[in-house]
């Protein structure tokens, strides 16, 4: 909760009050992953519709400790390899603020494509916002593994 309580996050991550979270820990549809360097969390990503019916999971949120130094990359990169080995997903999938380039180059990065965009689709703090869908899907994934990870590392 520290993480996404970082400045700027509630602009362009959101915010769950810890009940919220608790109840997302307790139901087997969600997935929190938690990444590292050298022992200290560095960021989590949170996975909701974990082992779905329709084969689809979506990234809900992803928060960095220290933007810009390629943690957030490195995190769900391993977030979807494990999504793809541990699940029968088809699609991953995740929304974004438009105006978010900095998560727009992370996600495109991973191998994420921009699909569309959802208008006035987020109400939040007041206001309604667009939101841009991406996907990566698993022939997708299949193909960046074969031609070599060394971009997600």
């Amino acid at each position: 909760m520290a993480t996404e309580r970082g400045e700027g996050y509630e602009r362009f991550v959101g915010r769950w009050e810890e009940a919220r979270h608790r109840q997302a820990f307790a139901d087997p549809s969600f997935a929190y992953f938690i990444g590292q360097k050298d022992g200290v969390p560095a960021g989590f990503v949170l996975v909701e519709f974990w082992g779905a019916a329709n084969r689809k999971a979506l990234v809900r949120r992803i928060a960095v400790r220290q933007p810009g130094q390629g943690h957030g990359r490195r995190m769900l990169a391993a977030v979807v390899s494990r999504i793809f080995d541990e699940t029968d997903a088809h699609r991953v999938w995740l929304g974004l603020f438009p105006e978010n380039l900095r998560a727009r180059r992370t996600y495109q990065a991973v191998g994420f494509q921009a699909e569309g965009v959802e208008r006035s689709s987020v109400y939040m703090n007041g206001e309604f916002r667009d939101q841009l869908i991406m996907a990566v899907l698993r022939p997708e994934w299949e193909a960046i593994r074969l031609a070599g990870a060394s971009r997600l590392e």
